[in-house]
């Protein structure tokens, strides 16, 4: 049986080596975009290869489709297939930020039509603290080929957003940045009108692990209040960490919400379009 959501460092280090296994490092730093690759060469799990954020996980910029904008399918299909994905792999990301940048890859493969995908529970940080394996430099990797089978539905436009009345938009940035405080990545700082908060450092235990089911399940009726789980939209700053609470969302059985994927950085390239600050809309 495939695995669909989370893999744990004991399952991992059971399966280096598998055939059909490709383990995927999507270490990041949005800060120093470099750092990432260059951990990757010094050190990672046995087998890996590496997906880079800007050029891996997403398309061109144009200044106002956001920070993070999604590949065309096509693209990222053929970028798939260098990376040894094929239809019938099993993938599993990691990153060192609690699933930050490895739930990117996650939500994509899905929306490709790949379900095969799981986060590694933990990432980096546990693998290493519990000793497991690792190794320096680039393996060498199989080309394969990827068929795209895309789910539209995954997906909400700028222009589904604006006319979302009525749908429950869910905001994972912190809570600072929601309130419009300390933004330094955006061109303003805010949340789109009548969204509300859900960090998504709430998905995670303190060791960087992802709750249990049942105690995201709770938190996340929160922050769904009286919407169902299909008119629901989550976003972000560009489109990253909205894929984290779309992994747990998941993990607590509450299927069918969306993804805003140009997120705050494409809503606020707009200056003509509202803004809201402070503690309006929070949970």
């Amino acid at each position: 049986m495939p695995y669909t959501t989370l893999m744990s460092t004991a399952d991992l280090a059971a399966r280096l080596g598998a055939p059909g296994l490709v383990i995927v490092d999507c270490r990041f730093d949005l800060k120093d975009v470099a750092a990432g690759e260059a951990a990757f060469a010094v050190s990672h799990i046995p087998g890996a290869v590496y997906a880079n954020l800007d050029s891996d996980l997403s398309g061109p910029k144009s200044g106002t489709n956001g920070r993070h904008p999604l590949p065309a399918p096509a693209a990222f299909a053929i970028t798939l297939g260098r990376l040894g994905i094929g239809n019938d792999t099993q993938v599993v990301a990691y990153d060192a930020s609690s699933g930050m940048y490895a739930s990117r890859l996650w939500w994509m493969l899905r929306w490709m039509g790949h379900d095969a995908v799981a986060v590694l529970d933990g990432g980096w940080p546990k693998w290493t603290s519990e000793g497991r394996p690792v190794t320096p430099g680039a393996p060498g990797v199989g080309v394969a080929t990827f068929v795209p089978h895309v789910r539209p539905d995954m997906l909400q436009t700028i222009g589904d957003v604006e006319a979302a009345a009525g749908r429950r938009l869910i905001d994972a940035r912190s809570p600072e940045r929601f309130r419009g405080e300390n933004e330094t990545l955006d061109k303003a700082a805010g949340h789109i009108p009548g969204a509300v908060n859900r960090f998504f450092q709430d998905n995670l235990r303190t060791d960087g692990t992802f709750k249990a089911p049942e105690e995201l399940a709770a938190g996340w009726r929160d922050a769904l209040g009286s919407a169902q789980p299909d008119e629901a939209i989550c976003y972000c700053g560009s489109g990253v960490t909205a894929c984290h609470n779309l992994l747990a969302l998941e993990l607590a059985g509450l299927h069918g919400v969306k993804l805003y994927a140009g997120s705050w950085s494409e809503w606020s390239a707009d200056p003509s379009r509202p803004i809201e600050t402070g503690q309006a809309g929070k949970q």
